[in-house]
């Protein structure tokens, strides 16, 4: 007689106990075996610091695309001097010229943003350029407001462009290399398009260093407390930990998938904190007593600046970053700057009583999308780097 018709002509309460020590044992037998995979890991030796021997000449190849970005940054901030035109032409040259432009690393969106015609970025720019801006008197095209240059809705178009090329172009960049053929030399051409070195400085203080933190990993650094469990020094374990398994070869993919991951969520979460760093700063500023063009032009600055880090991670294919599209669009509307109309950010200055707890609640919804607790918050206050004097 089989074992499964002798307990089927054995009373039920039997019957279920038997099938329970059945089940019990087949949940052991498969707890061993993973463990029994699990062993069988290859375990990866982490050194201290990332190998530098290959690095600067892996990262040769991507300095063109910087001082590329370089040059049309420094083009859009002409317009900030007051009387001095800027045409849209320049600026669509300094992104679409050279061997390796900055278009081909941009996303085909934020590609659009910047080059549509009439209102596109570098279009708007130029209209502002020239002319002078005042907030409670929005005529003409906009200019110049305090040292700042603005489009008539108070929105600062060189701050679209520098901070969200940071995602739309440097970070993009970055993430489309491990599509390819993934060695360490990808690791050292991610790492410098974050913007850090093999030498690791958590610093962007070029008094200290000769060769700082810059681009994404100078935010890193500010919003570092040093004590080697901030965004900085994680991502700086990560690379660390991609640049051994990749040494290692295939036996350590597991481990080289798991730091590319670190690096890419640590790289938006630094953009993340950063953006509520500038919304707390813009805060201080709109809620302060003794209000004056001074401090209305600051906060138009450092919300256009955040409007911009934000925007830039707007269709990054999401197997790539955490926030989606749905959730950048709710708060760039809260920022008074949806991505599809136009902006009205001038009204943080011209209504603060009323528009300036908007940008408290832009910074719960990006804390929400990334889990950021109450401390976390609090901490992205600080420069840390300024602070400690590192």
């Amino acid at each position: 007689m089989s074992l499964i018709k002798m307990l089927m002509s054995k009373p039920y309460h039997i019957r279920r106990f038997a099938i329970l020590i059945v089940a019990g044992i087949a949940l052991l037998v498969t707890s061993c075996k993973k463990d029994e995979v699990e062993s069988l890991k290859p375990s990866l030796a982490i050194p201290l610091v990332y190998d530098s021997t290959g690095f600067s000449y892996n990262s040769e190849p991507l300095k063109p695309l910087i001082q590329q970005y370089t040059n049309l940054i420094q083009e859009a901030e002409k317009g900030r001097q007051t009387g001095t035109y800027v045409s849209e032409e320049t600026l669509n040259a300094a992104f679409t010229q050279g061997n390796f432009s900055l278009q081909s690393a941009t996303t085909p969106y934020y590609t659009s943003q910047l080059r549509a015609q009439n209102n596109g970025f570098f279009a708007e720019l130029s209209k502002a350029s020239g002319g002078n801006f005042y907030p409670f008197d929005r005529s003409w095209e906009g200019g110049v407001y305090r040292g700042y240059l603005f489009d008539e809705y108070g929105l600062e178009m060189g701050q679209m462009i520098e901070k969200g090329m940071y995602g739309a172009t440097l970070y993009n960049y970055a993430v489309s290399l491990i599509h390819g053929t993934f060695t360490t030399a990808t690791a050292d051409q991610i790492l410098f398009l974050y913007g850090s070195n093999p030498k690791f400085f958590n610093s962007d203080n070029s008094k200290f260093y000769s060769n700082p933190d810059k681009l994404m990993a100078a935010y890193a650094a500010q919003r570092d407390d040093a004590t080697g469990t901030g965004l900085y020094s994680q991502i700086r374990l990560a690379f660390i930990t991609l640049q051994a398994a990749l040494k290692g070869g295939e036996d350590y993919n597991e481990y080289r998938d798991e730091a590319l991951a670190a690096i890419k969520l640590n790289w938006e979460k630094t953009n993340a904190a950063t953006v509520i760093h500038i919304l707390q700063e813009a805060t201080a500023l709109l809620n302060a007593t003794d209000q004056d063009d001074q401090k209305r032009a600051e906060s138009l600055h450092l919300i256009s600046e955040a409007i911009g880090f934000l925007h830039g991670w707007r269709t990054i294919d999401i197997t790539n970053k955490t926030i989606t599209d749905a959730q950048i669009d709710d708060i760039l509307v809260v920022l008074k700057a949806p991505y599809n109309r136009s902006s009205a950010v001038y009204r943080f200055v011209t209504n603060s009583a009323e528009e300036a707890p908007k940008l408290k609640e832009a910074i719960g919804k990006i804390q929400a999308v990334y889990g950021f607790t109450n401390d976390e918050v609090e901490s992205f206050r600080h420069n840390y780097v300024a602070e400690q004097g590192r």
